[in-house]
């Protein structure tokens, strides 16, 4: 065994040289990975002795990617070209052994190889999308040529982890090796290609499917139209497309100068910083400071939801589909059958659909037990109470399972604002009590907020967040406060809208405002998705208020064909008179200057106070972190990936420009909008919220 640097060795059996890659966790194509391909290889290749190479990795995986530590850095040792054109060249075969993932670089290092192996477990992918790039080493061009065109548009824009049986069937893979055994097969394999003199199949050189798709526009418009809701905004999905179009119309090496400077373009930006923040925010989340990694857990075999209605029944398919026995409280049978009548509704539709089978649906709804009784969670590890937002009813609820259910479970309230310390004094364990905020539909959306009051143990934290790991969501753990992290900061955009509406600016304005900047919707259109009369009572109503005004004339939103919007009979929305005469008269009376703003002012007056206000949450300690709060408004709140998050959003535009702009707002409208003294002092020392330490 010959060692080539610290994390290579090439080892020589009978006549296959074995290129092994060692460098933890994942194999990433750092300096050194990359330098001992290309120092390895030119070894193999000039052995007289080696007919084949086989290109393997140790660990779990193979080659799962660039090292993106190493983005904007000075290059250092063999560049990821030059590692790839010394096996593209080659002048023996080399062969990919691949387990684990091959993804991004790693893939695109496995396409230069002249053949690849895989075992059944294993997955490839070019990600490279969800971090606001495309494939920057030759993928955009090889990987059309071996799968084709549509597959590989497919393939990038969705930056899916492609299983390896789909991988042989496509073509990616040449030959499937048994689980386990990876090593021999592969070497074997070699053997016989040199056996049978195969030719150096160089992916670069296969043009029969890129030149099916010449002459042929309408596979990429069709394709862009076929993902044009899922990626509005993004830039990454289109370059990709435009790539793929030069590897149809373009010679190989025409093709690969388009990917490098649609490349450089993206890396250079502001939508790729800010994905990769997500991507390193969306880790760092899960570490927090006063609980280390060796924090006792608390074992959670079985788990109980007070509530059957569309938040509890949501929150128990959550447990259900990832294998926990689920006992659902209701108060009356009717409410108890319509919950799990949801529930079925909803596991048969995804089976339908064909995210598993109808056996798996079958499975997940008989983990899910209803009944009426409060004392049937006396056996849980984990009792979640979701019922409407009355504290009263809360604290009653909580008394009685701190009577009910054992001792060293933990017990859990789904609020989305009230107080978890005020909750936890109806117990005698307030140690034990902790929020856990699901979001709607809780079957669907991946965030949860863990909410950590006064007395909450470590351990239940720890058991908390590594619950929500095993359920699927991202979890950021906020502390006690109205609102918490989301819904304060939502707050503040929301009665921002409403003083833009008080002074004259219609409410399609403002929503078209913030669609532009990549909200999935604006507020109006939001609350007339959810009801206008949403915690609107007729008999007290007195026309106070413009949606007082709305829902007295049975203006309710989409489910009255009117709201804040007139819909159409397939709710599509369209500006409405009504509602315009309502605003002007409200804004007549009410003495408020009438004031007409652009584009960028509503964008700021909307977007400046959830800054300042996510300033507020870090310096009172509400939020460890502000790239906490920037996952909590991506994952729950629908803040465009690409823009990063409030916080990252607030550096990227200049803290100085916030400041500046929450002063004029505190002039005008008061002691409401003073900034944040954090904001103050980190404009002053010239840093960022990035720059603030995390909490506890």
């Amino acid at each position: 065994m010959t060692a080539i640097n610290e994390v290579t060795d090439l080892v020589v059996e009978g006549d296959i040289a074995v290129l092994t890659l060692n460098s933890p966790p994942v194999n990433a194509l750092s300096a050194k990975v990359r330098d001992g391909i290309f120092n390895g290889i030119e070894q193999a290749v000039g052995d007289d002795a080696v007919k084949a190479v086989v290109l393997i990795c140790d660990g779990r995986t193979f080659i799962a990617g660039a090292d993106i530590t190493e983005f904007g850095g000075a290059q250092t040792g063999a560049s990821l070209f030059e590692a790839q054109a010394m096996i593209e060249g080659s002048s023996k075969p080399v062969v990919a052994a691949i387990h684990g993932t091959a993804l991004g670089g790693g893939l695109e290092v496995a396409l230069t190889c002249h053949y690849r192996i895989g075992v059944p477990s294993a997955k490839c992918g070019l990600p490279e999308v969800n971090l606001g790039l495309l494939p920057g080493a030759g993928g955009t061009q090889r990987l059309p040529r071996i799968v084709g065109v549509e597959k590989a548009l497919e393939f990038m824009t969705s930056g899916t982890h492609v299983p390896a049986n789909a991988c042989l069937e496509i073509g990616l893979l040449d030959e499937m090796a048994a689980e386990g055994n990876l090593r021999s097969d592969a070497i074997a394999f070699a053997q016989k290609l040199v056996a049978e003199g195969r030719p150096l199949n160089k992916v670069r050189d296969l043009n029969d499917k890129v030149e099916a798709a010449r002459g042929k526009p309408e596979i990429f418009a069709n394709f862009r139209k076929s993902i044009a809701r899922k990626t509005r905004g993004f830039k990454a999905p289109e370059a990709i497309i435009q790539c793929v179009e030069a590897a149809v119309d373009e010679s190989f090496d025409d093709g690969i100068k388009v990917e490098q400077a649609l490349f450089r373009d993206l890396v250079t930006g502001d939508q790729s910083a800010a994905q990769r923040h997500v991507f390193f925010a969306e880790r760092q989340c899960w570490k927090i400071p006063d609980v280390p990694k060796d924090t006792a857990t608390i074992p959670v075999e079985k788990v109980g939801i007070i509530g059957a209605g569309t938040m509890g029944g949501g929150i128990a398919m959550n447990f259900a589909s990832a294998g926990y026995p689920v006992t659902i409280v209701e108060t009356k049978q009717d409410a108890l059958d319509r919950g799990l009548g949801v529930v079925r509704a909803n596991y048969e539709r995804s089976a339908k659909r064909g995210r598993f089978t109808m056996e798996e649906a079958e499975a997940r709804i008989a983990r899910i037990t209803g009944t009426l009784s409060l004392e049937d969670l006396a056996d849980c590890d984990l009792v979640i109470e979701a019922v409407f937002e009355n504290m009263k009813i809360k604290k009653e609820i909580f008394g009685n399972l701190d009577r009910i259910v054992k001792q060293g479970a933990i017990l859990a309230s789904n609020t989305s604002a009230l107080n978890i310390d005020e909750i936890a004094t109806a117990t005698t364990r307030p140690e034990a009590v902790i929020g856990l905020h699901f979001f709607s539909p809780a079957n669907v959306m991946r965030l949860l907020e863990v909410v950590r009051a006064d007395h909450t143990s470590k351990d239940v934290i720890n058991t908390s967040m590594q619950i929500a790991k095993k359920i699927g969501k991202i979890a950021a753990l906020v502390g006690v406060c109205p609102g918490f992290v989301g819904n304060r900061i939502l707050g503040r955009r929301q009665a921002m809208a409403q003083r833009l509406m008080f002074e004259g600016t219609m409410p399609w304005d403002v929503d078209r405002v913030l669609f532009g900047f990549g909200f999935p919707m604006g507020p109006f259109a939001m609350s007339d998705l959810a009801g206008l009369d949403i915690g609107w009572n007729k008999e007290a109503s007195k026309g106070e208020t413009i949606r007082d005004v709305l829902c007295e004339m049975d203006r309710r939103g989409q489910k009255t064909g009117a709201g804040y919007y007139d819909y159409d009979e397939n709710r599509n929305a369209n500006p409405s008179p009504v509602t315009e005469k309502i605003i002007n008269e409200f804004v007549d009376k009410s003495g408020i200057n009438k004031r007409s703003y652009t584009d960028e002012e509503i964008l700021q007056r909307c977007l400046f106070p959830m800054i300042n206000e996510g300033a507020k949450l870090l310096e009172e300690g509400m939020a460890i972190r502000s790239s906490d709060i920037d996952i909590v408004w991506i994952n729950g709140y629908g803040w465009p990936a690409y823009r990063g998050g409030p916080m990252f959003y607030g550096d990227l535009v200049g803290l100085d420009k916030v400041l500046a702009g929450m002063k004029e707002l505190e002039a005008e409208l008061g002691a409401e909008f003073k900034p944040a003294a954090l904001l103050e002092k980190l404009v002053a020392e010239g840093k960022k919220f990035s720059d603030v330490p995390p909490k506890g």
